[in-house]
């Protein structure tokens, strides 16, 4: 009897510090240096400090449903009601965000980028991959349509958690964007867990994927079988642009593939030949702008709106 209680807590302390392990690599995934992120951009060129401080902004806070603060800065260069909202992905800051702003400043719009829970100068203590984080985004978007009115334009533009995030925050029956921009994302948390496992440290997830979801229901209060575009996709009714790396081996391509195939309705897909995870944009330059304004002209520039006259130099 003994010896079968042993057996019993020992192989109860072998899952419970295997739960407390992946949890704590989910909730508190180590994140980016502020100042390396930034240092990171303005190296590259992708952020001009001078410029960025020159343009007419303002800093906000936004309330989270969880009781924390979002916080977010509206760049308002223009008299118009077009937005673009930029969701960042997981581990880095709204100072990400800016090169993406730029490319839609250049195309008349107004722009908010913001930092995700427990990134950058937001609130919040645990990450969620998108599940607390697509509530967020509509807070933000709430904000803007409380802020500037019924006749707000509004487009999402999402990278890596932040596409899956905003993919899920439309596919919760909100679609309260006039259009999508999904780069890299994942199309099912659970498979992408699944394929890091396996990739990085040669570990079937057949048990460690339900240990830790037992453990994330209790320490967080979700389940990673929640954290899934896919299952949602077939909701969104407006239109998506789908953006992969075909040498992307974080996040496989393939995932979104498969949330296009999916996804009913207007969409487009654009597989760039250059650049590892999230680096479309930084080695496509030329291609992603073309295929974004293709995009724009063929789903959202309406005839009532004349198409903007675009700078081509760089920002």
């Amino acid at each position: 009897m003994k010896k079968t209680f042993r057996f019993l807590f020992s192989l109860f302390l072998f899952f419970a510090s295997i739960g407390f392990y992946f949890t704590n690599r989910l909730m508190y995934m180590k994140k980016k240096d502020e100042m390396l992120i930034r240092k990171r951009e303005e190296e590259s060129g992708r952020l001009n400090p001078l410029e960025f401080e020159s343009l007419p902004k303002k800093e906000v806070l936004i309330s989270s449903p969880f009781g924390y603060n979002i916080n977010a800065i509206v760049v308002e260069p223009y008299d118009t009601s077009q937005y673009v909202i930029i969701s960042h992905g997981v581990t880095e800051s709204k100072t990400n965000s800016i090169k993406y702003m730029n490319l839609f400043l250049k195309r008349g719009f107004n722009a908010i980028i913001y930092d995700h829970r427990r990134h950058g100068e937001s609130g919040g203590k645990t990450t969620s991959f998108g599940h607390y984080e697509k509530f967020d985004l509509k807070a933000v978007v709430d904000w803007l349509r409380a802020e500037k009115g019924p006749e707000v334009r509004i487009g999402i533009h999402g990278e890596s958690m932040g596409a899956a995030t905003m993919l899920l925050y439309a596919g919760m029956l909100e679609d309260g964007a006039d259009f999508y921009i999904a780069d890299c994302p994942f199309s099912d948390f659970k498979e992408q867990l699944a394929y890091r496992l396996k990739a990085e440290m040669k570990i079937p997830s057949l048990l460690l994927i339900p240990v830790a979801d037992a453990f994330l229901r209790i320490r967080d209060k979700y389940s990673i079988h929640l954290v899934s575009p896919i299952s949602v996709i077939e909701n969104i009714k407006h239109p998506i642009l789908f953006i992969h790396s075909s040498k992307d081996d974080f996040i496989l391509p393939a995932m979104t593939e498969a949330l296009y195939e999916k996804k009913p309705g207007p969409k487009k897909l654009f597989i760039a030949a250059n650049g590892v995870h999230a680096q479309s944009l930084n080695e496509n330059r030329e291609d992603y702008e073309r295929v974004v304004d293709e995009f724009l002209t063929e789903f959202y520039w309406r005839k009532e709106h004349s198409v903007p006259t675009i700078d081509k130099t760089e920002g």
